[in-house]
């Protein structure tokens, strides 16, 4: 059915149906008028037992500016298909949402801009905010917890921390053996101990993403100590003098320490595995896989720092697809018991020269994927999601637009 905005009155109405319709996650009337109204936004939505929809919200965030950030290439998509496929969505910060209301920004594909409208509480919040200190701002979990109060679903919920990730999965028998060892470089005592273990170790912020903050310590010939990062390299002469230097920085940041794993060589350097994993009706699917191999450095395989794509089908293997879609089902089921469901999440894995499986990292906001056709599936699992969850039909062709 068609639905119009009228943008002077910031009112939503419809002319189709005088029986009730309702619109938007609170269920609210939608109001008919026989006649179209000037200069109005018009859509075509599904009726679904007299409630137009879906309406799908995007959760971002807002910079110090006040301007609005977040992944706009994955919005746009994200909107263009929704629309295709019979449904509304607009994106939002917490800043936006009032009482009985939320001010979002809606894109215009005829016109390609974004227009500012006065939206309803969606059928559904897709929780893309890119900052960890926003997500957890009072502001923020209220907002939360209005939506479980009133029923509306959202993912994902949060970010994940590495070390509790890391304590999550520990606990769990039949992941346990795919982790390396893991421990918080929180004193001096445990890191010590640790690195007189295992020799070779990486340091971790337990908050960064994509390779960010990461360094590679290890004792070399003369027992003095390696720290080698992305950008600057340092030896020290006793485990002490490197304590010292990094005691402050590594308690304040909560860096973890884990054990080197002597990943898998292609052409001499290591490479690994970047999985894409959604949701669905009985459990998890992989949407994707690709292949990360280092570079000028061996830190970090990501693609931003000098990491190079490789297709997937080079490492295929009937042993490699069945770890893969086992590691996403079990960490999908632990990650949605513990933390609230998740409707999508990426994994770094890896394979050692042994042969032995590695899960190293698990991605709650998975960033884009370079491989045009991981990135596609990702659009299209997302909105089959979408709508799944709010009970609509997902239909492949729709004339849908905004005008």
């Amino acid at each position: 059915m068609k639905i119009f905005y009228d943008r002077v009155a910031s009112k939503w109405y419809q002319t189709s149906v005088k029986t009730a319709v309702t619109f938007g996650g609170d269920k609210l009337p939608l109001p008919y008028y026989k006649a179209l109204l000037n200069n109005d936004l018009s859509f075509s939505l599904q009726l679904e037992k007299g409630h137009a929809g879906p309406v799908i919200g995007i959760m971002t965030a807002r910079k110090a500016d006040g301007t609005i950030t977040g992944n706009s290439a994955l919005f746009i998509k994200i909107q263009k298909s929704i629309l295709l496929h019979g449904g509304l969505s607009y994106i939002f910060t917490p800043e936006d949402v009032m009482d009985d209301y939320i001010n979002g920004y809606i894109l215009l594909p005829n016109h390609n801009h974004w227009k500012k409208i006065k939206a309803p509480f969606p059928d559904l919040v897709y929780n893309r905010i890119p900052f960890r200190k926003v997500e957890q701002e009072d502001r923020c979990q209220a907002f939360f917890s209005i939506l479980k109060l009133k029923n509306i679903p959202f993912f994902n919920p949060c970010f994940i921390d590495k070390f509790d990730l890391y304590c999550l999965l520990q606990n769990h028998a039949t992941l346990l053996n795919y982790l390396p060892k893991t421990e918080l470089a929180a004193n001096r005592q445990t890191l010590f101990s640790f690195l007189e273990k295992h020799k070779c170790v990486y340091l971790k912020p337990s908050h960064s993403a994509q390779g960010k903050g990461i360094f590679r310590l290890a004792y070399t010939d003369s027992l003095t100590l390696s720290l080698e990062g992305l950008k600057r390299k340092k030896i020290y002469p006793s485990f002490s003098d490197f304590w010292n230097d990094w005691e402050t920085e590594l308690i304040q940041k909560q860096y973890l320490v884990q054990e080197e794993v002597d990943s898998a060589r292609y052409e001499g350097k290591k490479f690994d595995f970047r999985i894409l994993a959604h949701a669905k009706a009985d459990g998890y699917m992989v949407t994707g896989v690709g292949i990360r191999q280092a570079q000028g450095q061996n830190i970090t395989t990501h693609v931003p720092n000098g990491g190079k794509l490789l297709p997937y089908d080079m490492f295929h293997s009937d042993e490699l697809d069945q770890f893969i879609t086992f590691a996403v089902n079990q960490i999908g089921e632990a990650l949605t018991e513990n933390y609230g469901f998740f409707g999508e999440f990426s994994i770094d894995a890896g394979i050692s020269m042994s042969g032995d499986y590695y899960l190293y990292e698990v991605n709650s906001k998975p960033m884009s994927f370079d491989e045009i056709e991981i990135e596609g599936k990702k659009i299209e699992q997302l909105c089959r999601l979408f709508f799944q969850l709010t009970n609509f039909s997902f239909i492949h062709e729709n004339s849908n637009s905004a005008e």
